[in-house]
C-alpha cells in the first residue's frame, strides 16, 4: 500500500489507446453463450413424456358409437352440446407415440361418414378418441 500512495490522489485521465465503449458494447461482453449448441433442446426432448396409443376393447367402441349417435341427434336438432373428449395426439418426432389430451367444449361439427368430430376449433378423428362424455 505504501508504494502506491503517491498515485492514489492523482486524477485519472483514461486510456489513450482505446476509445470508450458504449453501454451496448459493454453489455455484449457479459452475454451468455451456449457452449454446447442444441444441448438444452436435447435435454428438453428427453424429458417429454409420451405414451403408445391404447387399443380400445370392443365394448368401449360400442360405448363410443352410442355417444356419437346421441351427439349426432343433438346436432341434427340444431343443438351444440358440450362434451369432454379424451383423445390421442400423435407425437411429431417419436414414431408410434404421442400424448392423451382432454378437451371440453362445444361440438361445432360432427361428420359420421368422414369419422371426425370438431370441438370448438379442434378436429378429432374417431380413431383417436378414447372417451367422450356429454356435459349436462
Amino acid at each position: 500500500m505504501e508504494q502506491n500512495r503517491d498515485i492514489i490522489h492523482k486524477k485519472w485521465t483514461g486510456t489513450v489507446s482505446h476509445r470508450p465503449m458504449s453501454m451496448e458494447e459493454r453489455a455484449k461482453i457479459f452475454l451468455p453463450f451456449a457452449a454446447l449448441k442444441g444441448h438444452e433442446e436435447a435435454i428438453a426432448e428427453k424429458q417429454r413424456i409420451t405414451v403408445e396409443r391404447i387399443d380400445l376393447s370392443e365394448e368401449m367402441r360400442e360405448v363410443l358409437d352410442q355417444r356419437f349417435q346421441e351427439i349426432r341427434q343433438l346436432v341434427e336438432q340444431k343443438e351444440h352440446p358440450i362434451v369432454t373428449v379424451i383423445y390421442f395426439e400423435k407425437d411429431k418426432y417419436r414414431q408410434g407415440e404421442g400424448v392423451y389430451l382432454k378437451l371440453t367444449g362445444m361440438v361445432s361439427r360432427l361428420d359420421i361418414e368422414s369419422r371426425f368430430i370438431q370441438v370448438i376449433q379442434t378436429k378429432i378423428n374417431f380413431e383417436n378418441i378414447r372417451s367422450i362424455e356429454l356435459e349436462v
